[in-house]
């Protein structure tokens, strides 16, 4: 799915073009933050020095759109059924969304938010005994549809949480927008999302890590199982090895949902990997994977050998990671 440009970006451009925002083309830029709440890293080769500012207004843009965290965001008052408009960006991802959905038998929905609140994620705190049943009457894509640029429900208690594709979409806004000041070459990672294009300082292509999916890695890039090469697209992981707890059981419930079944989703997939086109691609197709589980993910590779795909699942013996690479996929790697 190509991402239309937005306003928004040409304003930026409009902003980073005025005065003494630029600069001849020179050295490749770093550009290091907090956007979308987790950290940003930027590495371009773009002439202005304005390039915080304008990744500063895209996370605020961002926010008010489609964060579940925002209690103004416009994806709230949709979900509180304040309002059934949707701007281009809710629009996009709903669109992209269904179509992910369509090709995964049901194991990505974007309606997951009130299953995704129950067993304790997105800012909620777990119920003892979700009532799984009767939560499941209203999650489904099909409890949605849209008519010009509004959204209607069949029932008042379905609820949006874009999550597994926003913050991909966002890369993929913040990429467009390097490319309108002149960027050439550069690299976009916001939490470990990474849209990309070119090469690096050196000349050559822009390597990725996938990271070690044992429980509880929290190094951000200090235990890497493969390095992936690029010089233009984007990558995600999804894993269940940060966000996650264990009941009183004893029990993983990791923040992966099935919405087929209103379960935590646990099997021997650990990670997935997806190199797209596009940043919000690769995100939702990655969720979708791990959503599966590991025997219909592996089907799912095996029958579509042209996606870029990296799984790792949990050795049956022994303690070394079982790795399943596509032929597209192992082109990339390192």
């Amino acid at each position: 799915m190509k991402i239309a440009r937005h306003k928004l970006l040409l304003l930026l451009l409009l902003l980073a073009l005025t005065g003494s925002g630029c600069t001849p083309k020179q050295t490749y830029r770093v550009i290091d933050g907090v956007m979308l709440g987790t950290r940003l890293h930027i590495i371009a080769d773009s002439p202005c020095d304005t390039l915080y500012q304008g990744a500063m207004a895209l996370d605020r843009e961002a926010k008010a759109s489609m964060s579940i965290f925002e209690p103004t965001s416009l994806l709230n008052r949709l979900n509180q059924n304040l309002t059934d408009s949707l701007d281009s960006h809710i629009l996009r991802n709903i669109l992209l969304a269904d179509s992910i959905h369509r090709i995964s038998d049901g194991a990505y929905d974007i309606t997951v938010k009130p299953l995704v609140e129950a067993w304790g994620f997105a800012g909620r705190k777990a119920e003892e005994q979700p009532n799984v049943d009767s939560l499941l009457a209203f999650v489904g894509m099909d409890k949605i549809t849209i008519e010009g640029n509004r959204l209607r429900k069949k029932d008042p208690r379905t609820a949006l949480d874009l999550n597994s594709i926003a913050k991909g979409y966002t890369v993929d806004l913040l990429a467009e927008y390097l490319e309108l000041t002149g960027a050439e070459n550069y690299i976009v990672d916001i939490g470990g999302e990474v849209r990309c294009k070119g090469v690096n300082r050196q000349g050559n292509p822009w390597r990725i890590g996938v990271e070690s999916p044992f429980d509880g890695n929290m190094t951000d890039g200090a235990y890497i199982e493969r390095r992936i090469a690029l010089t233009e697209g984007a990558m995600a992981t999804s894993g269940n090895y940060r966000r996650y707890y264990l009941n009183d059981k004893g029990q993983k419930i990791a923040h992966t949902i099935d919405p087929r079944t209103g379960y935590s989703r646990t099997s021997r997939l650990l990670s997935a990997t997806v190199v797209a086109p596009t940043c919000a691609e690769a995100d939702a197709l990655c969720t979708m994977l791990l959503a599966m589980g590991d025997e219909a993910a592996l089907a799912f590779t095996e029958s579509h050998p042209t996606m870029a795909v990296y799984l790792i699942l949990a050795p049956r013996e022994g303690d070394k990671f079982e790795e399943v690479v596509s032929p597209t996929m192992e082109q990339l790697m390192m």
